[in-house]
């Protein structure tokens, strides 16, 4: 049965990620989720059933449009294929749990603000403000430490980012997002999420100026470092606390 339900959460995943990239693209610009329906954005043409397969359809099309050949950008895929695996993964690792729910309702979240600041270098307040009561009412349930734990890695999220805000190197959505992540994935959690975020965005943005693929100094976006840090501690958090702790110890 175990895995009946996997393949079922996975599907899910998959199918739900292309909705979250339609929701990253469409509500930073002001637009309607339902209208118009799906379609090319250089020839115009409605996408049919074939062409909103989730990944499979654009493996098939080799990343471009049917009808006119215009190359569809890879975030569509990535985004669907991530939603997928993840959804997949935090039911391996916390079942049909709150905890498992909650973690499949952060990688939605993460999914679409990756999206959305990949795009526009825009967190959108409505995102947030969406999932925002969600997890206000979801946490307190799930919590096996104390709430206090919660709210101090929403101070100290959003606190500290609050600061880089202030001197110039943040702006006030990743503030905002990075509140509510450390609300959802507690203190000390929290401070792993932020270091991770750190690590990976120098990384990463180290190897997009050697490839040029971004000039120095040219801003990146730091939301889908902070939801991928947070993905990170949510799943393995603890983990790599008491692995640090017995390393130093």
């Amino acid at each position: 049965m175990t895995i009946f339900i996997a393949i079922y959460i996975t599907l899910l995943g998959l199918t739900l990620g292309s909705f979250l990239n339609v929701v990253g693209l469409r509500v930073p610009a002001a637009e309607s989720l339902l209208h118009p329906p799906s379609q090319c954005p250089k020839c115009g043409m409605r996408l049919t059933p074939l062409d909103l397969i989730p990944v499979l359809s654009y493996l098939l099309s080799r990343g471009k449009c049917r009808h006119c050949g215009t190359r569809v950008s890879p975030m569509y895929l990535f985004g669907e294929a991530a939603t997928g695996l993840l959804f997949l993964v935090m039911y391996l690792k916390f079942g049909l749990t709150l905890e498992g729910i909650t973690g499949m309702l952060l990688v939605s979240l993460a999914v679409i603000i990756t999206v959305s600041d990949l795009r526009y270098m825009l967190i959108p307040d409505k995102v947030l403000l969406f999932f925002a009561p969600v997890f206000l009412g979801l946490v307190p349930f799930m919590a096996e430490v104390p709430l206090w734990y919660h709210l101090l890695g929403a101070l100290s999220g959003g606190g500290v980012l609050l600061l880089l805000a202030l001197f110039g190197g943040m702006g006030m959505g990743d503030v905002k997002l990075f509140a509510l992540l450390g609300w959802i994935i507690g203190w000390p959690n929290v401070i792993v999420a932020f270091l991770m975020a750190c690590a990976l965005g120098a990384a990463i943005g180290g190897i997009m100026q050697l490839l040029g693929i971004v000039q120095r100094k040219q801003p990146i976006p730091f939301g889908p470092f902070l939801a991928l840090g947070s993905l990170l501690s949510y799943l393995f958090g603890p983990d790599i606390i008491g692995a640090y702790l017995s390393f130093i110890g």
